[in-house]
């Protein structure tokens, strides 16, 4: 029987080193900077660097059959999506009070109850943004209703999981983070794995 031998990962060093950075744009959310690095040969590259706070990804579950998604338009794209809710951190929030926040302004209710799932990058190519997942159960109504942000028109929906996976697979959803978040719900129910809470 061959054998392989396993390549040790190769995290004694980084692989690029930071020589000096210049900020070309400082804007609210985002801070975009151009940095002079060099790599193991020696030689100078220039990186594109977008800097953000990080944001909460929330999976928000009437019932653990159910889930919330919202429907909003992305200016970007310039088009409406169906999504799971989600925001920036404001700064020097922890996230798990973040989740807890964004969940009552983009949904209307309040949740007892928020679970981390998970970390992730989205774009590590050039953004440093960091994903926080929670499922938010235990949910109530508060006494008074909170307003959205002012740029956020947003519609809030109950529907299954086995609709919003239908949803992903008509070309309804097409949003990355939505996608993402209903298979680690989807993977933790179905495991039962416990999490540490947020």
């Amino acid at each position: 029987m061959t054998r392989h031998r396993r390549t040790p990962a190769r995290t004694q060093r980084p692989a690029l080193v930071l020589e000096r950075s210049r900020t070309v744009y400082r804007g609210r959310i985002i801070t975009v900077n151009r940095d002079t690095v060099r790599n193991g040969d020696g030689r100078r590259l220039q990186m594109d660097v977008v800097r953000h706070r990080g944001s909460v990804v929330l999976l928000p579950q009437p019932d653990p059959a159910t889930i919330i998604l919202i429907r909003q338009y992305r200016y970007v794209i310039g088009r409406w999506m169906w999504e799971v809710p989600a925001g920036t951190l404001e700064p020097g929030e922890a996230p798990a009070r973040a989740a807890r926040r964004e969940c009552l302004e983009e949904t209307g209710f309040r949740p007892k109850t928020v679970e981390k799932l998970g970390v992730y990058y989205p774009t590590p190519g050039f953004c440093d943004e960091k994903l926080t997942f929670y499922a938010c159960r235990d949910l109530v109504r508060p006494r008074r209703p909170v307003a959205n942000d002012p740029d956020e028109e947003i519609e809030a929906k109950v529907v299954t999981l086995r609709e919003a996976w239908r949803m992903v697979e008509r070309g309804d959803i097409v949003d990355l983070k939505t996608a993402a978040g209903l298979a680690m719900l989807d993977g933790h129910l179905r495991t039962g794995t416990r999490r540490r809470r947020g």
